[in-house]
């Protein structure tokens, strides 16, 4: 019998971004990336990959058929720390307009493949109002893929001059501005700026009403 280690905890950072990477080719198309376009996804080189598709090989989290490309598929063996039950019903629409007929679409919505991505997740909640105007609210939670290539308007998480912030970040002329979403706050000019994720989406939760006494 083969040893196999395949706590998520002896991994290396690089070999779980593999991983999300198989996962979300094969949710996404029904098969695997190839080796080059996991690299070109993760920024490194196709040899690298390999290694690393070795090493989960020998770790038992991921298979491959002999000689047939786009077979790679993680076993049931491989685990990740986000993995929680995440499909909810969906069970049709309503209007938030005018009233419109009751219709009911028997479906369901995955928080999981929702936010696909290769790179690691996090979630932060949010303290503030100074991205209300992007509706990022107060107490909302941001679910932030932590990469630090992004574009202009990107809603980044960034260690400005030595503290966190939530901004859009804009490059101009040699230096960074992180523009809130809010009139009543000016934008930040920092002389340091080190971004550490981009916001892919929010979660909002509502308490219920108190009943009126």
């Amino acid at each position: 019998m083969v040893k196999t280690d395949s706590d998520a905890r002896t991994l290396t950072p690089r070999q779980m971004e593999v991983m999300r990477c198989i996962r979300a080719g094969r949710r996404a198309n029904g098969y695997s990336p190839t080796l080059q376009e996991i690299a070109d996804q993760l920024g490194i080189s196709k040899i690298t990959v390999f290694e690393h598709v070795e090493a989960l090989l020998r770790k038992g989290l991921v298979t491959r058929r002999s000689n047939k490309a786009r077979s790679l598929e993680l076993t049931a063996a491989a685990k990740f720390p986000e993995d929680r039950p995440t499909v909810i019903p969906l069970v049709g629409r309503i209007a938030a307009g005018m009233p419109v007929e009751a219709y009911e679409d028997r479906d369901t919505f995955d928080l999981e493949s929702t936010f696909v991505t290769p790179h690691q997740r996090i979630a932060i909640r949010v303290r503030g109002d100074s991205m209300i105007d992007e509706h990022i609210c107060d107490g909302d939670v941001v679910i932030v893929e932590q990469r630090s290539d992004v574009r202009d308007g990107d809603i980044v998480v960034a260690l400005a001059d030595g503290e966190n912030t939530l901004k859009a970040i804009y490059r101009e002329r040699g230096r960074i501005r992180l523009q809130p979403a809010n009139g009543n706050y000016p934008p930040i000019y920092p002389k340091e700026c080190q971004v550490q994720g981009v916001v892919i989406g929010v979660v909002r939760q509502y308490a219920p009403l108190r009943r009126r006494r």
